[in-house]
C-alpha cells in the first residue's frame, strides 16, 4: 500500500513541475493532432520499436535467458537458477567436450534441455564403476572426474558393459547429477542441428552469479 502512496506523490510532483509543458502539449494536440502524433512517434514510438526489434533479434540469435527446471545438473546448476545461453559461438566452431549445452529435447522438440556434452561424433562412450570412459580413456579430471555416473540397466544407452558409438552429426550428453538425470543414457543422441547454444553464466539469484563451468 505504501508503494502506491509513494508513486502517487511522485506523479503529483511531476505533474506540478511540468504543468506548463503538459498544458502546451495538450494545446498542440488539439490544434494540430497529426503533427502532434507524428512528433510523438518520432520521439517515443520509433525508438521503442527499434529497441523491441533489437531485443528480439538478440534473444533469438545471440544470447538468451533460460531457467533451470530440475536438479539434473546439481551442483553446477540448481533448480530455479537463471542462466544466459550463448547462441552464436557454435555458428563459428563445433561444440567441445565438457561444454554445458542447451538443446531441443529429442523426444519433444518443443522442450529445451540443458546437459553436459560428453561424447562427440565418432566417440565411444562407456560408464564403468561410476567413471565416464571416452574412447577407452577414463575421464578422471574436471568436469567429468568430479561426478559419479550411473549405469541404468533398462535404459538402452545406459547399460553396464555397453560401449556406445556416437554417430556422425550427433552428440552424447549427461547430467552432472547422474543419479537424477534423464539424458542420453535413456533417449540417445542429440542431433547437431538441435543444439541451441552454450550455457555461459548464472545471472540469478544474485548469490549464485558465476560463470557456468
Amino acid at each position: 500500500m505504501r508503494i502506491w502512496i509513494l508513486w502517487t506523490v511522485v506523479a503529483v510532483v511531476l505533474a506540478v513541475h511540468y504543468r506548463e509543458k503538459i498544458l502546451a502539449d495538450i494545446a498542440f494536440a488539439k490544434k494540430e493532432p497529426r503533427k502532434w502524433a507524428f512528433q510523438k512517434w518520432k520521439d517515443w514510438g520509433e525508438p521503442l520499436l527499434i529497441a523491441a526489434i533489437l531485443a528480439i533479434l538478440i534473444r533469438t540469435f545471440i544470447i538468451g535467458p533460460y531457467k533451470i527446471p530440475s536438479g539434473s545438473m546439481i551442483p553446477t546448476f540448481i533448480e530455479e537458477d537463471k542462466i544466459f545461453v550463448d547462441k552464436i559461438s557454435y555458428r563459428f566452431h563445433e561444440p567441445a567436450r565438457g561444454d554445458i549445452i542447451v538443446f531441443k529435447y529429442p523426444l519433444d522438440r518443443k522442450k529445451d534441455f540443458v546437459k553436459r556434452l560428453a561424447g562427440l561424433p565418432g566417440d565411444t562412450v562407456e560408464i564403468r564403476n561410476g567413471v565416464l570412459i571416452i574412447n577407452g580413456i577414463p575421464q578422471e579430471t574436471p568436469p567429468f572426474g568430479k561426478n559419479r555416473y550411473y549405469n541404468v540397466e533398462d535404459w538402452e544407452y545406459g547399460k553396464s558393459g555397453h560401449a556406445i558409438k556416437v554417430p556422425e552429426g550427433y552428440y552424447f550428453t549427461l547430467g552432472d547429477n547422474s543419479a537424477h538425470s534423464a539424458d542420453s543414457r535413456q533417449w540417445g543422441f542429440v542431433p547437431r542441428k538441435d543444439i541451441i547454444g552454450k550455457a555461459v553464466v548464472i545471472w540469478w539469484p544474485p548469490k549464485r552469479i558465476r560463470l557456468a563451468k
